[in-house]
């Protein structure tokens, strides 16, 4: 996120972001072939649906407004929102992240209502974190709700070289539950159910892609700050699409009427089937991925929790996870819950 903003403070609980000693991920491992989600939705352009956040010098965009790069120098980062804010739907871009040296960089594709709801705000955050030379990028998702403190975050390597083309990063977001997807892969869902309660988000958000400077913790817990001497650094954003009820401020938070959407596109967005529950393909191409790359889940860091979140009990992970990832980061301490991160 963007960290200059400073009405909130979070904490979170950061690891090492180290090679996977799996073996480099890049063309050791073929994906499952899923239906794409993202055909079913019309890219948006720059101009008609978003608005520059920070850093305006530091934003370029195509002509036709369907490309935009975002870059960090020693002077600032940059990013953009949407001009609407949403009340569940379907979230995606293309992204293509900056090569060579990186560590510290973070490049975020997130929702977030802290604007709105500044003391009990939602988020749910697709963030990359940097590298070192021969170094991988790291996926970190995560999820807060209602003002919670304390994020829900789960970590992965990625089985492709995300600097060498665009790779597409959505999310699902309706009232059944919260899914992150990695080029139309599902790599992590978080249900909807009485275990999570109030942590849920469920207040209308709008959306944000950034790159700024996270040397306080992305890198090795803050032991490897961004280089300039590499700079400038340049994320790429493409294939923008937003589509879900749009929230009117003047009127009270409500599900969105299931013609809309439905009637336009020929299937719902929201309520439609292929959201509110993944399919038996998509599950098995998720546990493949959790599997492999993911070596990291708050729900088996009994470090960090004496007692483990109640929605942890409903998942497939536990302590055996939480120690796969700690043997994978070769010996590296792993590192306290950081208290003061600034969020906006």
């Amino acid at each position: 996120m963007f960290p200059s903003a400073k009405k909130l403070l979070f904490a979170s609980c950061f690891i090492s972001c180290l090679g996977v000693s799996i073996g480099s991920p890049h063309g050791h491992y073929t994906p499952p072939k899923l239906n794409p989600l993202t055909n079913l939705f019309p890219h948006l352009t720059f101009n008609s649906s978003y608005t520059e956040f920070f850093g305006g010098p530091n934003i370029r965009r195509s002509n036709d407004g369907s490309h935009v790069d975002l870059s960090l120098n020693k002077y600032s980062g940059s990013g953009f929102f949407s001009q609407k804010n949403y009340y569940y739907g379907f979230f995606s871009t293309a992204i293509k992240l900056p090569p060579d040296y990186t560590a510290g960089v973070v490049v975020a594709y997130y929702m977030t209502n802290a604007g709105i709801f500044p003391h009990n705000h939602d988020e749910i955050d697709i963030e990359l974190l940097g590298h070192e030379k021969r170094k991988e990028w790291v996926l970190q998702t995560n999820v807060y709700g209602n003002g919670s403190s304390t994020g829900r975050e789960e970590k992965f390597y990625l089985w492709f070289d995300p600097t060498e083309e665009f790779h597409e990063y959505s999310i699902i977001w309706n009232y059944h539950h919260i899914v992150f997807l990695v080029d139309n892969i599902p790599v992590r869902e978080l249900n909807h159910s009485e275990a999570i309660a109030g942590g849920y988000p469920s207040k209308p958000m709008s959306v944000y892609s950034t790159i700024w400077d996270g040397s306080e913790w992305a890198t090795h817990g803050g032991k490897k700050p961004v280089n300039y001497a590499f700079a400038p650094f340049v994320a790429s954003f493409t294939e923008l699409e937003m589509e879900g009820c749009i929230w009117n401020q003047t009127k009270p938070v409500s599900l969105c009427p299931k013609s809309g959407q439905a009637e336009r596109l020929g299937f719902d967005p929201i309520d439609g089937e292929r959201f509110v529950s993944l399919s038996q393909q998509q599950k098995m191409g998720m546990e493949q991925i959790r599997e492999k790359f993911m070596f990291y889940s708050y729900c088996g860091d009994t470090a960090r929790y004496s007692v483990l979140p109640p929605e942890c009990k409903e998942k497939k992970v536990g302590h055996s996870q939480f120690e796969k990832g700690n043997r994978e980061m070769k010996g590296e301490d792993l590192l306290p819950a950081m208290s003061k991160i600034l969020r906006h």
